[in-house]
């Protein structure tokens, strides 16, 4: 051990009696400088613009130009300058001799050389350790795990870096060689994860082999066994290799010798490698305050229940626009997109299926014009180098999967080994892929029984299959449209009481919507029976509709206003309802606490206010409201093109803030019974969910995620948001900016520049 440390000292001597050492501190200590200036800059100008601060950890030190993340992309810049001597000059002043015929043996000089690079590495990231003690002093609840995760990610980065170009310095007495050696490595290594991505095999090793992309786990927070272990592996093996050198050089090994030593050591390290990157051999540890690495907790409590084997097949029309993204050389990236779930459980499995059916892709046909679906398949077969004898035809995949529910588009089958079966699509938006709200939807369905919501027809109800702008289609059961009730883990249909004595006991919502024609004496009772069992019910009324919903109303103790509200605009028709959240449902509601937070509101052409007449037995809650100036109730005008609106307060329009969403709860049966009843039926209509309007910020989408959530006694759709961090203030003003850089990027490149001069005259005077 003795002589690996004076090794190490007399390298560490050498190393910064060179100005190259110096040169590379004073640099990076002025790039991460200007890094760290840079982000506090940007913190302190958003906090005077009234902007809130939160994440500031993430922001100052681990976001895209924070001081610490941001060096990662340069050290492959300086680690080869300091590491190209290390051997390479011994080479060339001839001192390798001496070594060699000295009591030290292969392992005490590359231990000893290495240990120097390990101290440099030290120093380095003692040097990003000031800005994390820094921000520890000037910001509130610094996230201590988080920022130590990211440090041992870039030790980690360092020495394999130096680990790389110590090999390489052994391979030539030429420093600038070794140095453009060490980048040529470094470089495969990058790009080596591309290589071989159809062939699973292949695929397997050179995508554990990358060593892009490796230490931003550690920079979001998550330590990772396969990633540590990586950088472990790296560091071994080419240390291995640079000791089987410099053996080689003593004793003269024959050349297919070398080629199984380091053959062996190539094969045991991929060996490892490969069974590190096993998913059930993996272990993770979440650094950051509010566990984003992790699955939310409602994912959590799925992910316990779901026992059992799991499969999720996918299964790609290659017919289809989007099959490209279940080829095969993506398939590590979408395995990514699952490994929170397969973390919690290694035994999930991914499948895929590859086949070709008629679907509606008009792209195809402008593409290949009047060729047939098999023609079409052999071109993009040939294009992606594929034979069509690996391809399903429809009467294959037919008896496999009957995917004609799913219009033969791209679509994941996830299945229990007890034969459960659940949905999981693609969705037209620009992320396009199920985020953990759609998967964990999906998941659910698998462990609770999924919500029935039931919508009235057979009165001129709205339609959930018409694609009309007045039906509801959209937020029902449009399988391309993410926040669709049938994505978030409800299922709907349809119902007529002509034939039915009772509402089925699978619905457990119950819609009526605008009904244009009274409901028969019959039918009023089924309705009635349905709410006196405790069925949860959204009740959904329209202007001129009040003489035939609200009978339905009046057990509940409510009734539709007669008339319809408006409120002076000039910009927009009279009868456009702005409706804002109550202050009660901003404080229970989370999705109307953001909605009010952005000052949104949900916009409601010819609404109808509810109001209560009597006590039911129900807590009535108002949930949203117009507002109390400029809005009345409107019994006079009808035509809001021509004619001017005025209040006439003779007949009882009083300028006020009139209900346009009731929300009802009782217990009965031993539940709680919930119940709500909106204004108007065209703000969840096809065409108003779509609509957008100058001046005016809509959340109707609030609206239907939060009613149905609600109704479904908050079980979907599932919740995944988190809790802000707790690092959400600073304690600096926005003058502090200057000095920040003045001291980051000044001072303390300057002291280290002052060393460098007073020791370099040090030895100029020896």
């Amino acid at each position: 051990m003795k002589t690996i440390l004076k090794i190490t000292k007399n390298e560490l001597s050498t190393l910064f009696y060179s100005p190259i050492a110096w040169l590379i501190l004073i640099i990076f200590t002025f790039q991460s400088g200007m890094s760290y200036a840079h982000a506090w800059s940007e913190a302190l100008r958003s906090l005077a613009l009234g902007y809130n601060l939160y994440g500031m950890t993430e922001r100052l030190l681990l976001g895209w130009q924070g001081a610490i993340s941001g060096m990662q992309g340069d050290l492959y810049l300086y680690i080869p300058l300091l590491t190209m001597g290390l051997m390479s000059q011994e080479y060339n002043r001839g001192s390798i001799k001496l070594l060699y015929s000295s009591p030290v043996t292969n392992k005490q000089i590359i231990f000893g050389k290495y240990l120097s690079m390990i101290i440099y590495a030290l120093i380095l990231v003692a040097i990003l350790s000031i800005y994390y003690l820094f921000t520890a002093c000037t910001i509130k609840n610094i996230d201590h795990p988080f920022v130590l995760s990211a440090l041992l990610g870039v030790f980690l980065m360092i020495c394999a870096y130096a680990a790389i170009g110590l090999f390489m310095s052994t391979l030539t007495s030429y420093q600038v060689v070794a140095a453009v050696g060490t980048l040529a490595v470094l470089a495969v290594l990058n790009y080596i994860g591309n290589v071989g991505q159809d062939i699973p095999f292949v695929r397997d090793i050179t995508y554990w082999l990358s060593i892009s992309g490796r230490a931003d786990t550690f920079f979001k927070g998550m330590i990772c066994s396969e990633d540590l272990l990586y950088f472990l592996l790296v560091i071994a093996l080419f240390i291995t290799f640079s000791i089987l050198r410099l053996q080689a050089e003593r004793t003269k090994r024959s050349t297919p010798q070398n080629i199984l030593l380091y053959g062996s050591v190539i094969i045991i390290t991929l060996m490892i490698g490969f069974l590190s990157a096993r998913p059930a051999f993996r272990c993770y540890y979440d650094a950051t305050e509010m566990k984003e690495n992790t699955l939310t907790k409602n994912s959590l409590e799925v992910m316990e229940k779901l026992d059992g084997p799991l499969t999720i097949t996918t299964y790609v029309n290659m017919l289809d626009e989007d099959y490209f993204r279940a080829m095969p050389r993506y398939y590590n990236e979408d395995f990514e997109r699952f490994e929170k779930y397969i973390r919690f459980k290694p035994e999930i499995k991914l499948k895929y299926i590859y086949y070709y059916d008629s679907i509606q892709n008009p792209d195809l046909k402008r593409r290949y014009p009047g060729l047939s679906n098999e023609q079409c398949l052999e071109k993009i077969c040939d294009a992606e180098d594929w034979s069509t004898k690996k391809i399903l035809t429809p009467t294959q995949i037919r008896k496999i999967e009957d995917l004609s529910g799913e219009y033969n588009k791209f679509v994941r089958v996830i299945e229990r080994g007890n034969g459960q079966k659940t949905f999981l699509r693609l969705y037209d938006d620009n992320f396009r892929y199920p985020s953990e709200t759609e998967i964990t939807a999906a998941l659910k369905r698998m462990v609770v029984k999924s919500p029935m919501v039931a919508f009235l027809t057979g009165h001129g109800e709205r339609s959930i299959n018409g694609a009309g702008e007045r039906d509801y289609y959209a937020f029902s059961q449009y399988k391309s449209f993410r926040n669709s009730l049938v994505n978030q883990g409800f299922d709907n249909m349809p119902l007529s009481l002509d034939s039915l004595n009772m509402i089925p006991e699978n619905v457990d919502i119950l819609v009526i919507s605008d009904i244009r024609s009274s409901l028969s004496p019959k039918e009023q009772k089924i309705i009635e029976d349905y709410i006196n069992k405790g069925g949860n019910l959204l009740i959904i009324g329209e202007p001129r509709r009040q003489d035939q919903m609200n009978p339905l109303l009046q057990p509940l103790g409510l009734k539709f206003m007669p008339g319809l509200l408006v409120r002076d605009n000039k910009d927009y028709p009279a009868d456009l309802i702005l409706s804002k959240p109550t202050p009660t449902a901003i404080k229970a509601i989370r999705g109307f606490y953001i909605m009010s937070y952005y000052d949104k509101s949900v916009t409601m052409p010819t609404a109808v206010g509810i109001e209560q007449i009597a006590n039911k037995g129900f807590k009535a809650t108002p949930l949203l409201t117009t507002d109390s100036t400029g809005s009345w109730n409107e019994l006079e005008t009808t035509n809001f093109v021509e004619d001017t609106i005025r209040i006439n307060s003779t007949i009882g329009e009083i300028e006020q803030a009139n209900t346009t969403m009731m929300y009802l709860t009782r217990q009965i049966n031993g539940k709680e019974q919930r119940i709500v009843v909106l204004g108007d039926a065209d703000c969840i209509g096809n065409g108003e969910l779509t609509r957008t309007r100058d001046g005016i910020e809509a959340s109707n989408f609030t609206l239907v995620t939060e009613t149905f959530r609600l109704l479904a006694n908050n079980e979907f759709p599932i919740t995944t948001t988190r809790q802000r961090p707790s690092d959400d203030k600073a304690y600096l003003e926005e003058g502090a900016g200057i000095w920040l850089k003045i001291l980051f990027m000044g001072i303390f490149p300057g002291i280290l520049t002052v060393l460098s001069l007073m020791l370099w005259k040090k030895r100029r005077k020896k």
